[in-house]
């Protein structure tokens, strides 16, 4: 969510040894007892392209919104080779996946371990600050190294976007004068950064973030070699479909060529859920149904946490042969745990008959839903499966998001 969520470990499920299937259906029709989670390395693939072809700089992937090693390759081997890293362990991570990959520590506070050994073992360069401490840190850790690019986190609005990232992270436009000035003392190239917040749904919220760019590099007259517009790329969700992605690549071009900068500046971004969200869903089982209730065998320990935590929808579809022909009704999921916080409100629009022992497909779980599974109330799943179906919603098939046909977006 360059998001609001940072993983809660590394180990994502391989699909290197992963069953090859069709779609969804096939998953359902063997009854599995635990979720099963559905890969898609061809919608990754041309997430990719899309952005290394269409966006016009450097695309990074953050990879806290998935850190599946297969995905890191499949990025990688389609064009997107820098990698956006909020933790010494996604440093490791990356570099033994990708070793050739180049990494940027864009996490704004770090340890001052992790800043040495980035440096030192794996050969980063790039950093992120928001205060003269960090920048005192950085300086200390690498031993005042002289190739370093830095980039400045901007403070910036995150009211277009549906997940707030303004308030952590940023250095308040009074105070960036003074460290985008000690900054350009240490750095080889100076970089601003921010974000606009998770799933922005406007390209205006990238176009009021540069003005705020502007306003600081005029205010500190600094030479600024790096311009990093971070995250909020989205997604398309039910509820929440965004215009095409080329207007935000062109509101961001426009905004880029008309700032003060380096004729030589690059302009940088760090997608993570535009990239991975499509890449994966989850298969699960209704366990029970309550009225217009339904207990499933994943949730908000699982890969249902945002679903549960703040009220996020996904496509949904039953997975019957032959199909319901029963008109959809609003439902909300209860989960495997014994924790009332186990809850997904939805609503998830369904066939009105769905009942115990159906199977559900729940899609665009590729950004954060692997990411954040634990293994809560021993409720788990490893499982993964290699589909070659297309995703159930989709940016970059056509010019509007494509729905497939058994899913009801509301």
């Amino acid at each position: 969510m360059h998001q609001h969520h940072c993983a809660l470990g590394l180990a994502a499920p391989s699909t290197a040894s992963a069953t090859s299937i069709g779609g969804a259906i096939d998953i359902a029709a063997r009854r599995p007892v635990q979720p099963v989670t559905i890969v898609r390395p061809h919608a990754a693939a041309r997430a990719a392209r899309f952005f290394t072809e269409k966006f016009p700089g450097r695309s990074m992937y953050a990879v806290k919104a998935n850190p599946s090693p297969d995905l890191i390759r499949i990025l990688y081997d389609n064009g997107v080779t820098t990698f956006d890293v909020a933790s010494i362990a996604e440093v490791r991570l990356v570099a033994r996946t990708v070793p050739d990959a180049t990494l940027c520590f864009m996490h704004p506070v770090k340890a001052e371990e992790a800043i040495a050994e980035a440096y030192f073992t794996h050969g980063v360069r790039t950093f992120s600050l928001d205060s003269m401490e960090e920048l005192a840190k950085i300086t200390r850790a690498t031993r005042d190294a002289t190739d370093l690019t830095l980039c400045v986190r901007l403070r910036v609005s995150s009211e277009h976007s549906k997940l707030s990232l303004g308030a952590k992270f940023g250095v308040a436009p009074d105070e960036a004068k003074e460290l985008l000035l000690a900054t350009r003392q240490v750095a080889d190239a100076l970089g601003i950064c921010f974000h606009v917040g998770s799933q922005a749904m406007t390209p205006n919220a990238y176009a009021e973030a540069m003005e705020r760019v502007r306003q600081a590099i005029v205010a500190a007259a600094v030479t600024v070699d790096v311009i990093d517009v971070g995250g909020g790329f989205p997604s398309a969700y039910p509820g929440m479909v965004p215009p095409p992605l080329e207007l935000y690549f062109e509101t961001i071009h426009r905004a880029f060529e008309s700032l003060p900068i380096s004729y030589s500046a690059e302009l940088w971004a760090e997608p993570g859920r535009a990239l991975c969200a499509e890449y994966s869903s989850v298969v699960v089982r209704v366990e029970r149904r309550r009225g217009e209730e339904l207990y499933i065998n994943d949730g908000a320990y699982g890969a249902l946490f945002d679903a549960a935590h703040i009220g996020w929808k996904y496509p949904v579809a039953l997975l019957r042969e032959p199909e319901s022909t029963v008109r959809d009704h609003p439902f909300s999921f209860w989960g495997p745990t014994c924790d009332d916080l186990d809850h997904m409100p939805g609503p998830f629009p369904l066939p009105a008959d769905v009942t115990t022992g159906d199977y559900i497909e729940i899609g665009m779980l590729g950004a954060y839903g692997a990411a954040m599974r634990t293994a809560f109330n021993g409720f788990t799943s490893d499982e993964t499966v290699v589909a070659t179906d297309e995703p159930m919603v989709s940016l970059y098939l056509a010019a509007a998001p494509r729905v497939a046909s058994n899913v009801v977006t509301l």
